[in-house]
C-alpha cells in the first residue's frame, strides 16, 4: 500500500512543515483514548494495584504511540523508493510498544523497590500489556491508516468530479455559444438581404426601412452574445423585426403578440422566439402570394406535483408544411440543438401543420427559479 499522492509529496518536501496539528488530531485522540479506557477496563478487575497506576501507565504508553505514529507520518522527509511509509509507521509503533511499557514500568517501580523482572507478578504484567500492545497497536495503525487513504480517494474522487462538473459547464457554455453564433448570420444576412432588395427595387421605402433596420439592430446586437435574457426583451425584439418586414411587405403580413400576465420577466434563451418567427416570415408568410398572420403567445403552465413550464407559441397562415416540403430549417435545427444543451432535454419543440393552411411552432420549457 502507497501513500496517496499529495501526501507523499507533502512527505518528501524536505521545506514542508511539521504538521504538529494532524499529529495530534481530534479523530487520533479520541480513537487512543476509547482504546486506553477499554484496555483499562478490561485489567482494572482484580488489578491489585493503585487504579492510578494504571491509568497513567496506559494513558501514557497510548500517547507515546500516537507520537511515535505521527511523528514517522512526516520524518524523514525522504525515504528509499524501496520503503513504503505505511510501513515504516506500523514497524515503528510496534517497536515502540516494548520500549515505552519498559519506561512505564521503570517509572512506576518507587525507589528502593527490586526491579519489576524481580517480581514475578510485576514481570507477568509486563509482558502481558506487551504482548497485548505489540498485538493491538500495529493493526490499529493499519485500520487508521486504511482509513485515512480512504477518505483521501474520496476527497480526490470529490475533486475529480467537481472539475468534471466546471470544464462539462464550460464545454455547454461554449457549445451554446456556438450555436448562438449560428443563429446570428443566419438572421442577419437575411434581414439585409430584404433590405438590398428594396433599395435595388428603387422602393421609397427603404430609407424608412433602414431607418427601422438600425434601430432594430441598435436593440438587437447586445443581446446576441448567447447570454441569457427575459421574455420581455426577447418580445421587445420580435416586436421590432415583425415592425421591420411589415413595411417590406405592409399589404401581406399581419401580426399580434400575446403574452400572459408575470411573462416578461421569465428568462428566455436569446433568439428562441425571434427565430420562430423569423422561420415564419421567411417560409410562411414570404413565399405567399395573399400573405398571412402571425400571432406569438406566450404563456405560464402550471400542474401541481411538476415545476412550472413556459409555453412559447407561433402560429402563421402562410403557405404551410406540404406546400414547401420543409422540415426543420437551419434556424429551428440550431434551436432545437440550444435548447437541448441548455435545458438538458427537458424542453420540447413542436412543428405541427394547421389548417386550413399554415405551420404552428410551439416551445415548452421549464421556468428557472432563483
Amino acid at each position: 500500500m502507497d501513500m496517496p499522492s499529495d501526501q507523499s509529496a507533502r512527505f518528501n518536501d524536505p521545506a514542508a512543515p511539521a504538521n504538529w496539528r494532524a499529529m495530534f488530531g481530534w479523530r487520533r485522540l479520541r480513537t487512543v483514548a476509547i482504546l486506553c479506557t477499554l484496555i483499562i477496563l478490561l485489567f482494572s478487575f482484580g488489578w491489585k494495584a493503585g487504579l492510578s497506576v494504571l491509568v497513567t501507565r496506559i494513558f501514557c504508553v497510548g500517547l507515546a504511540l500516537l507520537l511515535v505514529f505521527g511523528l514517522f507520518e512526516q520524518w524523514p522527509r525522504r525515504l528509499p523508493k524501496w520503503m513504503a511509509r505505511w510501513v515504516l509507521q506500523v514497524a515503528a509503533v510496534g517497536v515502540t510498544v516494548p520500549i515505552t511499557m519498559f519506561i512505564a514500568y521503570m517509572w512506576s517501580t518507587a525507589p528502593g523497590a527490586p526491579m519489576f523482572w524481580n517480581e514475578p507478578d510485576r514481570l507477568e504484567g509486563f509482558v502481558t500489556f506487551t504482548l497485548l500492545g505489540m498485538l493491538l497497536a500495529p493493526w490499529t495503525a493499519l485500520t487508521a491508516l486504511l482509513r485515512q487513504r480512504e477518505a483521501t480517494v474520496e476527497e480526490q474522487a470529490v475533486g475529480f468530479e467537481l472539475e468534471r462538473s466546471e470544464m462539462a459547464r464550460a464545454a455547454l457554455d461554449a457549445r451554446m455559444r456556438l450555436l448562438t453564433a449560428q443563429v446570428q448570420p443566419h438572421f442577419l444576412f437575411n434581414t439585409l438581404a430584404n433590405v438590398q432588395a428594396l433599395v435595388e427595387a428603387g422602393s421609397p421605402r427603404a430609407p424608412q426601412l433602414l431607418q427601422s433596420l438600425t434601430a432594430y439592430l441598435r436593440a438587437a446586437v447586445p443581446r446576441l452574445d448567447g447570454s441569457t435574457n427575459t421574455l420581455g426583451q426577447e418580445l421587445e425584439l420580435v416586436r421590432a423585426y415583425l415592425e421591420l418586414m411589415q413595411m417590406r411587405m405592409p399589404d401581406r403580413l399581419a401580426f399580434a403578440l400575446h403574452i400572459g400576465s408575470g411573462g416578461h420577466l421569465l428568462h428566455c434563451p436569446p433568439m428562441t422566439l425571434l427565430t420562430l418567427v423569423e422561420n415564419a416570415v421567411q417560409h410562411g408568410i414570404d413565399p405567399s402570394e395573399e400573405g398571412g398572420r402571425i400571432d406569438v403567445h406566450a404563456e405560464v403552465l402550471a400542474a401541481e406535483g411538476a415545476p412550472p413550464r413556459c409555453r412559447l407559441t407561433v402560429i402563421d397562415t402562410g403557405i404551410g408544411l406540404q406546400a414547401t416540403g420543409r422540415g426543420l430549417g437551419t434556424g429551428l435545427a440550431a434551436l432545437r440543438e440550444r435548447l437541448l444543451w441548455a435545458y438538458r432535454g427537458s424542453a420540447t419543440l413542436e412543428l405541427v401543420e394547421v389548417e386550413p393552411h399554415g405551420v404552428q411552432v410551439t416551445i415548452e420549457f421549464n421556468i428557472e427559479t432563483t
